[in-house]
């Protein structure tokens, strides 16, 4: 073999070498992208789907926690579910009286369970003493005073009401032939009362208005209504003044025509605004459902029920009266 033979054979060899080295780096190159390029999207599109799923269905469940805790319940059902402790006297009928079995009744209480029915709510009806009604709410012993209690300025100085329940009258009651004289405006003349003795129930509106309104007569104040009632049917006093649906429940009808109302009696003024639900200053969302139930029971005909178990005419009064 001669050389130029020899050097063409190893030009050939070292051509072939090379072709190798190209094509196993080029093979290499191409197994490794596709890989890379598979893991790229395996990988994003993984992490789009993991994070984008979860995120929306978290995103919309603490959108609608925080709507429904966003929402409150309605007014009237605020406190549904609680108990609510109410206090009555239990001695002025037909509002509120005990009956033989001790039981608490009357107009108050049963307006008093209406309204809890409404609510939602389970009501606890306690009997209490007049003269300790406002302090024993004060001091928590209840929750709310249904009680025939009128809304005065003076009693909001120490609590809050809601709208009235009713608001009817304070009139005059005596014997049929006392010597009372109405005046223009149909009511008994100061004058006509001088020196009478009127019996009337201690720290109420009508002890109020009578010390302001008949200065020449007597006025003897009693613990209750009741005890007021049979001093004058027992002849120790003169006349009466008080609720027009309580003196004729309780003094007119029992005792045939010996005793009669003078006059169409007095409403507004130091008397108040009608009969509300006393509540704590503090205890505003109570205060707010008891308002809803009273609106709910006159709606719904449940007011109108109760009011004809006592009553002829609608105790309730004007819209604004």
């Amino acid at each position: 073999m001669n050389a130029r033979t020899l050097i063409s054979l190893l030009v050939l060899a070292i051509l072939v070498i090379a072709g190798i080295i190209y094509f196993n780096k080029s093979g290499e190159q191409q197994a490794a992208t596709p890989p890379a390029a598979t893991t790229d999207q395996s990988t994003t599109t993984t992490t789009d789907t993991t994070t984008t799923a979860p995120a929306t269905t978290t995103g919309t469940t603490a959108d609608q926690t925080q709507t429904a805790a966003a929402t409150p319940a309605a007014p009237l059902t605020a406190l549904a579910g609680k108990t609510i402790k109410v206090a009555t006297e239990g001695a002025y009928p037909p509002f509120n009286f005990v009956d033989a079995n001790g039981a608490l009744q009357g107009f108050d209480v049963d307006i008093a369970n209406a309204l809890c029915a409404k609510m939602q709510v389970t009501c606890e009806i306690v009997k209490q003493d007049w003269d300790g009604m406002i302090p024993g709410l004060q001091a928590k012993k209840y929750d709310a005073i249904i009680a025939s209690m009128s809304i005065t300025e003076e009693r909001k100085q120490k609590i809050n009401f809601t709208g009235k329940y009713y608001n009817t009258p304070a009139v005059i009651v005596a014997k049929s032939d006392a010597a009372i004289t109405l005046g223009a405006d149909g009511n008994p003349t100061p004058d006509s009362l001088k020196g009478l003795k009127i019996g009337v129930q201690r720290a109420t509106i009508h002890e109020n208005f009578a010390r302001a309104n008949f200065p020449g007569a007597e006025i003897v104040v009693y613990d209750t209504a009741d005890n007021a009632n049979l001093d004058l049917t027992g002849g120790r006093l003169d006349a009466r003044m008080d609720d027009i649906l309580v003196l004729q429940d309780q003094v007119v009808k029992p005792n045939g025509d010996k005793y009669k109302v003078f006059g169409k009696g007095w409403t507004g003024g130091i008397l108040g605004e009608g009969a509300g639900i006393g509540v704590r200053k503090e205890d505003e969302q109570l205060r707010t459902a008891l308002d809803e139930a009273i609106k709910a029971i006159r709606t719904d005909g449940t007011y109108k029920t109760l009011n004809d178990k006592y009553f002829n005419f609608d105790v309730y009064g004007g819209e604004g009266s």
